[in-house]
């Protein structure tokens, strides 16, 4: 299998948040512009839009810097998140018993890719 160049990774390990939260918010933002994910991260409302706004903010810099991509042909190309750990707390219940809080973490990856189509059309039109 040939592995695909034109594509950059970041991964966040152990955020502190379910991933069926952040998967809501990475909903939102797959297939979308870099610049446009960033916007729409710096407004949502929930916690964790921080943390996913970091980690992309991160694949954007390996990008430029590790493989010199232009910024404005970046596109979220895959963003997922996976189980970490699952911290095991317990809180004290009525007649001596125990009710479980679980507070779990997870793995959050965003995957960049560049858009060369879009160079195709414009190098297209002049001909």
């Amino acid at each position: 299998m040939q592995k695909n160049k034109n594509t950059v990774k970041a991964i966040n390990r152990n955020v502190r948040s379910s991933p069926r939260k952040i998967n809501l918010l990475l909903k939102n933002i797959r297939g979308k512009k870099v610049d446009a994910a960033i916007r729409d991260l710096s407004f949502a409302r929930q916690r964790i839009a921080f943390e996913i706004k970091k980690t992309v903010q991160s694949a954007i810099a390996n990008a430029e810097n590790n493989n010199q991509y232009d910024i404005d042909n970046l596109f979220i190309k895959e963003a997922y998140v996976g189980k970490s750990i699952v911290l095991k707390r317990f809180r004290a219940r009525a007649k001596g018993r125990a009710s479980g809080i679980k507070k779990p973490y997870s793995n959050l990856t965003i995957i960049l890719s560049e858009n060369i189509n879009k160079k195709g059309e414009s190098h297209g039109t002049k001909s």
